[in-house]
């Protein structure tokens, strides 16, 4: 479970920073599986694995667990699932509405997005009578080192709760690198930021060559559908847990029996 100190660091600041979350020998099987999946063009599907068209040189690939078992492993990883039933809300049960890997290169960025002005039920905050209620939690895992000058994540501390617009959402900001009161969450290898959706967040500008690659699992309450429709293989089902499976596919489609 989480500690005294994070439960108040996460109600103040609206994240937290899970250190050394995967080991290396783990983290070398996402990496290696997530090799094969480059060559994916803008639109295109191999199996249930997919490439999002609309993100320039970024690749986004949909789908992660459909991946194999490496990727499988992180749908109820120890690192932060207790952490996840204690924020979304333990008695409601889990859903990831989507998981991603998220993969740039020199000079791209994340533009500031979200914030608690905007009241939507599917990213809030709540706290009522001793129980966190959060729509939407992010796992966002560093496959590699992302430090200074290689984009990493930036959020606005307490934002999850603010009432006003940042000033810069009217700008249109390509990046937090020059906004007010953001601040860098540098990530080692392995380590794991862990924030509620309504926090508003983006990146910095990567200005180091080479690549930045990160995992994004959105966790919510079961009831919670996936974001763009996707839906699990009948084979990822078969194959996982019994909790994976919950956590996946919690409400699995009701049909009468027979022909």
């Amino acid at each position: 479970m989480p500690t005294a100190s994070e439960e108040y660091l996460f109600d103040l600041r609206g994240y937290l920073r899970l250190e050394n979350a995967v080991g290396d020998a783990h983290l070398e099987e996402l990496n290696a599986r997530l090799d094969t999946y480059l060559d994916l063009e803008p639109d295109q599907w191999r199996g249930r694995v997919y490439r999002h068209p609309g993100r320039g040189e970024t690749r986004h690939l949909h789908n992660l667990f459909e991946i194999g078992e490496a990727f499988e492993r992180l749908v109820d990883h120890p690192s932060w699932l207790a952490h996840l039933k204690r924020f979304v809300g333990g008695d409601d049960g889990l859903f990831i509405d989507e998981s991603f890997a998220d993969i740039r290169g020199q000079g791209a960025a994340t533009r500031i997005h979200s914030g608690a002005h905007k009241r939507r039920i599917r990213t809030q905050f709540r706290y009522h009578e001793g129980q966190f209620r959060c729509g939407q939690i992010n796992v966002l895992l560093a496959l590699g080192d992302v430090g200074q000058g290689d984009g990493p994540t930036m959020v606005i501390p307490g934002s999850h709760k603010s009432n006003l617009p940042h000033p810069v959402f009217a700008q249109g900001a390509e990046s937090l690198d020059s906004v007010a009161a953001a601040v860098e969450l540098p990530l080692k290898a392995g380590d794991a930021a862990f924030f509620v959706d309504c926090l508003a967040h983006g990146s910095a500008r990567r200005t180091n060559p080479g690549q930045r690659r990160v995992l994004i699992i959105r966790y919510g309450p079961h009831w919670g559908n996936d974001r763009y429709g996707f839906q699990p293989s009948p084979e990822l089902i078969a194959r996982l847990t019994p909790e994976r499976r919950q956590i996946v596919q919690p409400l699995p489609p009701k049909v009468p029996p027979g022909p």
